[in-house]
């Protein structure tokens, strides 16, 4: 797949295909969205909110989370506001998501089908790292979004000023139902 995909790529610029998609690193909107990796939301999300190339910068993880104040989505979060004039930032969940009721005791027959060795994990764990936590997803999206929405307002190095508000999109329509 990987091959096909430099071959396109290839054609795609010799073609000059890449010329409608130029912009700068500032997003015209100045709008920050964190949403979910699901394969549904790559061209809806965008689409239903009404954005194009270089309007926003849209921060995607499994399930749309901020996981602690100092994960990576958070990170890029502060780096959209400081460095790249981010004003808003929307969270945005979706309907039937894959990260509703994940847990590392799924993820744990599945690796271990994979190749990775009880001594691996459990090498894991000895360093501190709490997997049943790392691995968890959550198992209730309105809740959901209201926590990270709480995480990002509450963060002691976001500034006031920037909004922050709470979503839902169906996967399928598109609809954006706000949590309050």
């Amino acid at each position: 797949m990987i091959d096909d995909i430099l071959k396109f790529n290839s054609e795609f610029v010799a073609r000059g295909d890449y010329k409608k998609y130029v912009t700068d690193k500032y997003p015209n909107k100045k709008l920050a969205v964190l949403s979910c990796m699901d394969t549904r939301l790559t061209e809806l999300l965008p689409a239903a909110l009404g954005l194009k190339n270089g309007d926003a910068k849209i921060i995607k993880n499994a399930g749309g989370l901020i996981m602690s104040p100092f994960d990576s989505a958070m990170r890029s979060l502060l780096v959209a506001v400081y460095e790249l004039g981010v004003e808003e930032i929307m969270v945005v969940a979706h309907t039937t998501c894959g990260a509703c009721h994940m847990s590392f005791s799924e993820f744990e027959h599945h690796m271990m089908s994979r190749g990775i060795s009880e001594e691996t994990l459990s090498t894991i764990r000895h360093s501190g790292i709490d997997l049943d936590q790392w691995l968890e997803g959550f198992h209730d999206t309105e809740q959901s979004v209201h926590n990270t929405v709480s995480t990002i307002t509450n963060h002691p190095l976001l500034p006031s000023d920037v909004m922050v508000r709470g979503f839902i999109i169906d996967s399928v329509t598109g609809a954006l139902t706000e949590v309050e």
